[in-house]
């Protein structure tokens, strides 16, 4: 060590380089070379700035800089070591694997995608322009209702028309229905881990969320009942199908538990099962369980495009539906008549199958590379869905591993996003769809594993 300080002593009188950044270079050269091996120690602080004539702070920059190049680890009790060279994972082309937003994978098919701008061309072609640019109704056309009908039933059969409505994304519904069952102060019953825009619009409107446990099977149904008996809440909220972030299916026995106790309170569900089409064998709906009670609300942005901005609201009954229909206009005006023409064809055509079938293959063969990559890891997943939970077992904290995958390139969110209750998980969200390619995906998860076997973090465990 005295050799390398002496080193480093000739460098930093011969250079005009501010001294913190240079001895970061320094680091980083001397590891390439040799002079230093991964978990070599360096000299304390003080040390440091007594041999090479510095002052503490300057050295402390420099060991700062060292450890945002993932150079070096510094662990009070430990000091500071060499980190070694970060695992080089490098993504196709540079472009980093955003896996943050939970968008479906965009299926790489030619024949698809010509059969989608065609179709989208010949809706363009046949219609009343001026017509669609025009004002309209709340609800779609009496074609887009039925159309939205025909889409519902898939999971839910019986629903009816005059019970559906059209409305600009899945979003909008949620924010209309919070606004419409409870009032400023009031409370509404959620998965302790939902999704975090039902927590934004909560907060607009200045309504409460009471967090229900979860476990393997869903939120917790006793939960449910003592916060009836307690705490009068205005609504259940519930994303049973491919939870977000949980991947959970909320199963039969808990839906028909959970359908029960709303159904001996009178207590309204809002049904938010933006997931619902993936499965290949759906669970029934609770709206099939509690229809009196339930607003059903599903759409196409996990299955064909968060763009295209249509989504579809069964609701009890007619009033029922007439009375959202006012709150979402008030909000919202109309659903653009544009995209409920697209939605419409692409419904009666069979295009939007299609699209689905397209996104949930993708999204197997992306759930298989997950498997392989992180499955030893704890990952919890569905075969059908493009986002994985990830429980952190690992030396690494939530917020330091979110933070380091994203200076590699590589997105995810951390738990605190989705948390209602105040006690976050040490876990985060990863999404596999979106733009990013298959290749993009293999090499983001890779990066991931390897994070999770080697962590390398300002306060890993030297190893």
């Amino acid at each position: 060590m005295p050799s390398l300080i002496a080193h480093w002593r000739r460098r930093l009188e011969a250079s005009t380089q501010p001294a913190y950044t240079l001895i970061a270079d320094l680091i980083a050269e001397d590891l390439k070379s040799g002079r230093l091996a991964p978990r070599d120690p360096l000299p304390t602080l003080r040390e440091l700035a007594a041999a090479l004539a510095l002052n503490y702070t300057t050295v402390a920059r420099a060991y700062a800089e060292a450890r945002k190049r993932g150079l070096v680890d510094s662990r009070p009790g430990t000091g500071t070591h060499v980190r070694g060279h970060r695992p080089a994972l490098p993504l196709r082309d540079g472009s980093g694997a955003e896996m943050t937003m939970n968008m479906p994978p965009e299926p790489d098919d030619p024949a698809l995608i010509a059969r989608l701008r065609d179709s989208a061309a010949d809706v363009m072609a046949q219609a009343d322009l001026y017509g669609m640019l025009r004002y309209q109704d709340f609800g779609g056309t009496p074609a887009d209702r039925a159309a939205g009908a025909a889409w519902l039933g898939r999971v839910l059969p019986g629903a009816r028309a005059e019970c559906s409505l059209v409305c600009p994304g899945i979003h909008s519904v949620l924010a209309a229905l919070l606004s419409q069952l409870a009032r400023p102060g009031e409370l509404v019953c959620v998965e302790a881990l939902t999704y975090p825009g039902l927590k934004a619009i909560a907060t607009q409107i200045g309504v409460l969320l009471h967090a229900l446990p979860l476990d393997d099977e869903g939120p917790s149904a006793t939960a449910l009942e003592q916060a009836c008996r307690t705490l009068k809440p205005k609504a259940l909220v519930i994303n049973p199908t491919l939870a977000n972030p949980t991947t959970v299916t909320t199963s039969m026995a808990r839906r028909e538990a959970l359908a029960d106790v709303a159904l001996r309170y009178a207590l309204p569900i809002v049904e938010d099962d933006a997931y619902g089409m993936l499965p290949r064998e759906p669970l029934p709906p609770l709206a099939a369980l509690a229809p009196e009670l339930t607003y059903y609300i599903t759409g196409f942005s996990k299955c064909l495009g968060a763009g295209l901005r249509t989504a579809y609201v069964h609701a009890p009954g007619e009033r029922q539906a007439q009375r959202l229909a006012g709150a979402l206009r008030a909000t919202t005006v109309m659903a653009s008549p544009v995209t409920n023409a697209l939605a419409t064809r692409w419904v009666t055509d069979g295009t939007a199958e299609a699209m689905l079938h397209a996104v949930r293959s993708a999204s197997m063969a992306r759930q298989a590379l997950a498997a392989q990559h992180l499955a030893k890891h704890g990952m919890v997943a569905q075969a059908e869905g493009f986002h994985l939970w990830l429980p952190l077992v690992s030396s690494w904290s939530v917020v330091e591993f979110a933070s380091y995958l994203r200076t590699r390139g590589v997105g995810v969110v951390a738990s605190a996003a989705f948390a209602t209750d105040g006690d976050p998980p040490d876990a985060v969200r990863v999404c596999l769809g979106g733009p990013m390619s298959l290749a993009d995906c293999d090499a983001g998860l890779r990066l991931i594993a390897d994070t999770l076997e080697h962590p390398r973090h300002p306060h890993a465990t030297v190893m």
